[in-house]
């Protein structure tokens, strides 16, 4: 009897804990489709972040390049770069011009996604930091608001080429940026993919 009585009382501390077992794992929030193709993009998202600066292992990013040329071309009419050359050398052109360039994407807080060999140094920071940094940083807080204006023309517009205003490199140092053209940067689809930038006149101030 003491055997059986002992073998009931370990027969129902079982049954409890996976009664009980049950009940937490009806408590764990399950994952619905919408979480877990967020999930995905969000890796995805990281994966694109992830990309290094252009340079020859990855042709200089010539699927990229490729729109901000071909939107610059498609609202203003004119080339940044020469139109003969492949994609990838006119992707390397691109990125080692002496004149800046830089966009970013379509997200809430857009951020940006290119900037070419003189961007980077005129903001004197690295690939990796600059497309980690919503572009809205790249101004002021005074200046931010004047900034959202000047995109919400571009928006309007298609491009303007017009503006000026006063950006901060990642040291603090504060510059001018003249007659810069603003342009939205548009898929081969026509569906917007972000906002550009290119500007030759600038200066420091003090």
């Amino acid at each position: 009897m003491t055997t059986f009585f002992a073998i009931g009382i370990v027969l129902n501390v079982a049954l409890t804990g996976l009664a009980l077992y049950w009940l937490w794992r009806q408590r764990i929030p399950k994952q619905g489709k919408d979480e877990i193709g967020k999930s995905r993009n969000d890796r995805g998202q990281n994966r694109r972040e992830q990309i290094g600066a252009p340079d020859e292992t990855n042709h200089f990013l010539a699927g990229h390049a490729r729109l901000l040329t071909g939107s610059y071309r498609h609202w203003t009419g004119r080339d940044l770069v020469d139109p003969g050359l492949s994609a990838a050398e006119q992707a390397r052109a691109l990125y080692e011009a002496s004149f800046i360039v830089a966009s970013h994407g379509v997200e809430t807080d857009p951020v940006f996604n290119y900037a070419n060999r003189a961007a980077l140094g005129l903001f004197e920071t690295g690939w990796s930091d600059f497309t980690s940094m919503p572009s809205r940083l790249s101004a002021e807080p005074m200046e931010r608001e004047q900034r959202a204006h000047l995109l919400e023309r571009v928006n309007r517009r298609g491009f303007i080429d017009d503006y000026s205003g006063i950006r901060i490199s990642a040291t603090g140092r504060r510059f001018r940026i003249q007659r810069a053209t603003v342009w939205n940067v548009i898929d081969t689809h026509g569906a917007p993919a972000g906002q550009a930038v290119m500007f030759r006149d600038w200066k420091y101030l003090r």
